[in-house]
């Protein structure tokens, strides 16, 4: 047990001090950080060599750890149980923006990509930092997504100051990414 509290204590320190972290979801390693923290996801970014205009997924436990970056008034009643019956599970579903939301985490979208995730590993993760985590495939972009820990090391070196050495949960394609307010498919 102490062993895991030690895990969780570098965790979170890392998170708070914003750092990049690794991490396995449902199909591949996720790289992530501090999504109220700008500078962190700009290492992120500039880790991934990704264009900040593409936006980011944020991973939590469950629903609550999502809400304060959602505009929760704007899914109606009416849509509310399609909405939420994807998770947790390997769908991340395109919801309203919080109005407050910056373009560094929500690209150029009025929208926000959010996950409940059902892969163990990283619900504790995130029930240990408390805290949704953005997240996105471990890799360079354009290159394949990282499916091992130590290929996440190899790759970011020290770019990435905490990494979980667990498996992924052996999903064979990256999650579905859907509008569940216009029933739009982005990523099948």
């Amino acid at each position: 047990m102490t062993e895991q509290n030690d895990t969780w204590f570098a965790a979170k320190q890392a998170f708070q001090n914003g750092e990049l972290l690794a991490y396995p979801t449902e199909a591949v390693f996720g790289l992530g950080c501090d999504p109220r923290n700008e500078l962190a996801v700009s290492k992120l970014l500039d880790a991934k060599q990704r264009p900040q205009e593409k936006g980011l997924i944020l991973l939590a436990a469950d629903y609550s750890q999502l809400v304060a970056f959602v505009d929760d008034a704007k899914i109606p009643q009416d849509k509310r149980f399609s909405v939420f019956s994807h998770w947790p599970g390997p769908v991340t579903l395109l919801l309203p923006a919080a109005p407050h939301e910056p373009e560094w985490l929500r690209g150029a979208h009025n929208q926000i990509a959010v996950r409940v995730t059902a892969h163990e590993p990283a619900r504790q993760l995130c029930r240990a930092l408390g805290s949704a985590i953005v997240s996105t495939s471990a890799n360079i972009s354009g290159q394949p997504a990282l499916c091992e820990a130590a290929a996440v090391r190899d790759t970011f070196g020290d770019k990435v100051a905490w990494v979980m050495d667990a498996p992924t949960g052996g999903a064979s394609k990256p999650s579905r990414i859907i509008d569940p307010l216009t029933q739009q498919v982005i990523r099948d």
